[in-house]
């Protein structure tokens, strides 16, 4: 699963994920796309889960690029622990996503291929997503 190797500080704020994506909203690296259409928090777990879903489909076919990473830490109490003494432990990863952000990109494989492959893959995940083409894209693979 995807987390940062090192960062300058353990413990994050929670923070809101507001507006809509200015950056990382148009497919740079393959032909097809999965853009969000809501604000929400992924997990590391939600992003390695659909990138097996999509690679799966895709039988080692054509490639896949991830576009988001899990750089935020959340933290967490353990169960039956009264309120305060401090701030939680970090329990797991997750990357902010805006709507109109490109999650996943895939390239080299044919237009109904990549569709099927990345509605399996947004099926993994919490948010909903659109199939998006890139504006370029001549129907060649």
């Amino acid at each position: 699963m995807l987390s940062p190797r090192r960062t300058k500080f353990r413990k994050q704020q929670k923070g809101r994920v507001r507006g809509i994506a200015g950056r990382g909203h148009r497919i740079d690296f393959g032909d097809f796309g999965l853009k969000s259409m809501e604000p929400h928090w992924i997990t590391s777990r939600q992003i390695e889960s659909a990138r097996i879903a999509v690679t799966r489909y895709l039988k080692r076919e054509g490639q896949v690029w991830i576009r988001i990473f899990p750089d935020k830490p959340v933290t967490k109490k353990p169960a039956e622990v009264r309120m305060g003494k401090g701030k939680g432990a970090p329990e797991y990863w997750v990357a902010r996503v805006k709507p109109g952000t490109i999650m996943f990109e895939v390239g080299g494989v044919p237009h109904d291929i990549a569709k099927e492959g990345l509605r399996l893959a947004a099926q993994k995940l919490p948010i909903s997503c659109k199939f998006t083409v890139r504006p370029d894209y001549n129907g060649e693979s």
